[in-house]
């Protein structure tokens, strides 16, 4: 059926009211087919719903008593046209698409749009695709293009549920990294040498080559690398990608595991897994004997670090680093320390989160406010600091059984979701390190701000925090928790052009340490997810599990 002529029952009663408009939420007045008048929500984050007091039986999927407010997904085909006429009248709906028409610019979003029209919100990039150039921060009377092919079969298009699925989602991180680079050969042309891949079905520049072959993650970068490589591989128009297309990375974007044979990256790369193969693990029975674990809750007080979607990273990431901190102090003999401390809250839990606490202190001699995590602020090398003293005062009896782990939210492309683990790279540690202060006076510079490693250790730390990463992901996806689909454990972060270590696992003297980036904020599931007390608590558990498999030996 034609898009118009299914639209005909709602293009005659079009007279629409609007009710109110608030900060967060839009609603309006739509005039049904049997005359009567139903109100529309559009609110901020939450989606669309529809009274359905006077909502005809054709409208709901639902049979018998309805809820007040009929979330738009129970919608029938016809109710959901019906409602999105109501909440865009000067949208255009004809043979070829959709024109939208931007009508609430601090409501609407490109994840709201895919979701609504074409039944996914994981079609997000493909509607980038079909409307370059555009902002994705919107303005009233922007238009943008929702092409047939990516609406919604109800609405007369073809969209699929996006398939994230992968025969090597299955593998282990070694074996689902070789699977990756089995699908690349080396190749030259006029324009210099490239790694070849070939697009597999759904699979798209952003999400499956930029965010998987390279050591990129941020949204703009992502997005900058994929116009570079789509025009490197003669792509006039990326929306005109279909599967089979071959892509061209230059090499100077490669990551290590995927560089050509014969480069120092890959060299290193098989050098660590090696030693994980033959690192042995390190046994301290149920209840974690002998074993020291700093927490470290990322950012804090003044520094709400990322923040989209009406979450904000700082507030909600402590609270999952302190529900672990609960569940290893009544279920453990592990010896657990913590680098930060919100005050008014200390270290209990919270299951309502309303606004950013704006005081936190690091832990140290005498406490300091934390000012921050940016590469010149105080705060982020006296998290490493503290946590150095913790390990050394007095010293472990066994260096092995030293776990640090530092809570985060990440801001990523927005196709993007789930849990990443970032690894101290060996060849980016120090061998030897002293941070001065800065002027700071607190006893733990004694012990904590100098650190010296041989190449040995290196390895050996990266080997165990790759071990822990590895096993920590695997019980997530036990768990049913999202977990990044294409390279979840990563050495290093990679910004303008830049490759580096975060500071709290780069100078640490822990053997295993790790940056968790618990989800990815710009996604707007993810965001549901961290915002809900019962995901902070299977999370909290999910580490534990991580920490007591890491010590065990099976």
């Amino acid at each position: 059926m034609e898009i118009l002529k299914s639209l005909a029952v709602i293009l005659i009663p079009a007279a629409i009211v609007t009710a109110a408009v608030e900060p967060d939420l839009a609603e309006v007045r739509g005039r049904l087919p049997n005359g009567k008048f139903a109100l529309v929500r559009l609110q901020f984050k939450k989606g669309v719903v529809v009274d359905s007091k006077e909502l005809p039986k054709t409208f709901a999927t639902k049979k018998g008593s309805l809820p007040q407010w009929l979330p738009y997904e129970d919608l029938t085909t016809e109710g959901k046209r019906w409602t999105l006429k109501a909440l865009f009248p000067k949208d255009e709906w004809n043979k070829d698409g959709i024109k939208h028409s931007v009508r609430w610019p601090k409501l609407e979003s490109v994840w709201l749009l895919s979701t609504l029209f074409t039944g996914y919100g994981q079609h997000y990039d493909k509607l980038m695709d079909a409307n370059p150039n555009k902002p994705e921060l919107f303005k009233e009377g922007d238009i943008w293009l929702i092409p047939k092919i990516l609406l919604s079969p109800e609405f007369g298009g073809a969209a699929k549920a996006p398939d994230r699925s992968q025969p090597e989602d299955e593998l282990s991180d070694e074996a689902r990294t070789a699977a990756f680079r089995a699908m690349l050969s080396y190749e030259k042309d006029s324009k210099g040498d490239y790694a070849a891949y070939k697009l597999r079905k759904s699979e798209t520049l952003y999400y499956s080559v930029v965010m998987r072959y390279t050591d990129l993650v941020d949204a703009k970068e992502v997005n900058q690398l994929a116009n570079i490589i789509a025009k490197r591989s003669d792509i006039d128009d990326v929306r005109s990608i279909q599967p089979g297309q071959l892509i061209k990375i230059p090499l100077e974007y490669l990551t290590d595991p995927f560089m050509p044979e014969g480069s120092k990256g890959l060299a290193e790369e098989r050098q660590m897994r090696a030693e994980v193969r033959r690192t042995a693990k390190i046994e301290a029975g149920p209840r974690l004997s002998g074993v020291r674990i700093v927490l470290d809750p990322g950012h804090g007080g003044i520094d709400s670090g990322a923040r989209a979607n009406g979450v904000w990273e700082s507030d909600f990431v402590y609270d999952i680093t302190m529900r672990v901190r609960r569940l290893l102090e009544f279920n453990t003999e592990a010896q657990v320390s913590t680098t930060l401390r919100y005050e008014g809250i200390g270290f209990g839990i919270r299951n309502s989160i309303p606004s950013m606490t704006k005081n936190a202190v690091l832990l140290t001699t005498p406490p300091k406010p934390n000012d921050g995590e940016s590469a010149i602020s105080t705060s982020v090398n006296l998290r490493w600091v503290l946590a150095n003293h913790f390990f050394t005062r007095p010293k472990a009896a066994d260096s092995r059984k030293t776990i640090f782990i530092s809570f985060h939210a990440d801001s990523l492309h927005p196709s993007s979701r789930g849990s990443m683990v970032y690894v101290p790279a060996s060849n980016l540690v120090p061998s030897k390190f002293t941070w001065s202060g800065d002027g700071t006076h607190v006893s733990e510079l004694r012990y904590g701000a100098s650190v010296s490693f041989t190449a040995r250790q290196k390895l050996e730390s990266e080997a165990r925090s790759h071990i822990f990463a590895e096993g920590l992901l695997k019980i997530l996806d036990q768990e049913g928790l999202p977990i990044h689909a294409n390279r979840p454990i990563r050495n290093a972060i990679n910004r303008s052009g830049k490759s580096f270590i975060p500071a709290v696992i780069r100078t640490n003297m822990a053997m295993t340490k790790v940056l968790i980036e618990v989800v990815n904020l710009q996604n707007e599931e993810d965001a549901v997810l961290l915002k809900a007390p019962d995901f902070r608590e299977r999370y909290a558990e999910a580490v534990v599990k991580a920490i007591r498999t890491h010590f065990k030996n099976a």
